[in-house]
């Protein structure tokens, strides 16, 4: 009867060992894969908070800025200094460093909040502005500017002598550019032929004088509308403003296949790592 007795005895044992070979696998593939989603999430969140508290990435799609900044120019946004805000709340953070005169900033547009504008900040609250034959003065002062640029001799109203006389204002033409309610606001702001920028405002303008569209046209930036400060180029693409812009899905395929094709000749490897 041992014989019997013995098989009875090592079955069992068998049957155990090879049930807890699968369970072992299969937390085995359980630990795995509850890893890979652990390290998924914490790089979503890192980028997350990068994104939302330290810098964002942009592309400037005009030529406001020009020579300072070209069309095609991808850079990082600085928004750790200005007080990021928390996405879809009104909390922000407190500023770390004041905004200056001579900064470039990247803010929400005032007439859109949904687009995103990067100018050069001319004057802050209390200073008074001047435009006189394209020479612009800060509290009586000519300001001396290296980066400004201009396309044209031609010396045209609002544009080029700013702020205008109050009883023009109304007959400046639209197309020009002028927003309807800075026209009725402007009025207000005008002292002794100066603009007087309000606390809590800036007053902003392309380096590309003869063709930005600013703060002469639709007003002042309230400051609670700046996001950042560009800090360096990390790619730049030699394409034309209207690519850039465009928004339709037929021609946003088109514009990224020519990317694609063109991205070794029409980067402009020079200008990477350009820092501001």
């Amino acid at each position: 009867m041992e014989p019997s007795e013995n098989l009875q005895t090592e079955e069992p044992q068998r049957d155990s060992t090879e049930q807890a070979a699968p369970r072992r696998e299969r937390n085995s593939r359980h630990d795995g894969l509850w890893e890979t989603v652990r390290s998924l999430l914490i790089v979503l969140i890192g980028v997350f908070c990068i994104r939302t508290f330290v810098a964002e990435a942009t592309v400037i799609p005009t030529g406001s800025m020009e020579n300072t900044i070209l069309i095609g120019d991808h850079v990082f946004l600085n928004k750790l200094l200005y007080g990021p805000q928390l996405p879809y709340t009104d909390v922000r953070f407190p500023r770390i460093a004041p905004i200056h005169r001579g900064d470039i900033v990247a803010f929400h547009y005032p007439v859109n909040p949904s687009q995103m504008f990067v100018k050069r900040v001319i004057g802050v609250g209390g200073d008074t502005i001047r435009i006189v034959d394209k020479k612009v003065y800060v509290n009586g002062q000519e300001l001396v500017e290296p980066y400004a640029r201009f396309m044209s001799s031609a010396i045209i109203p609002l544009r080029d002598n700013f702020p205008p006389p109050v009883r023009e204002i109304s007959e400046l033409p639209a197309a020009w550019g002028l927003d309807p309610n800075w026209a009725r606001e402007m009025p207000h702001f005008i002292h002794n032929d100066s603009l007087l920028v309000p606390k809590g405002c800036l007053f902003v303008m392309g380096d590309n004088r003869d063709d930005s569209l600013d703060s002469r046209f639709w007003g002042f930036v309230p400051v609670q509308n700046v996001v950042g400060e560009p800090l360096f180029v990390y790619w730049s693409y030699n394409a034309p403003s209207r690519e850039w812009l465009d928004d339709s899905l037929r021609d946003r395929l088109r514009f990224d296949a020519s990317i694609f094709w063109n991205f070794f000749t029409r980067t402009r490897w020079s200008r990477m790592g350009k820092v501001f």
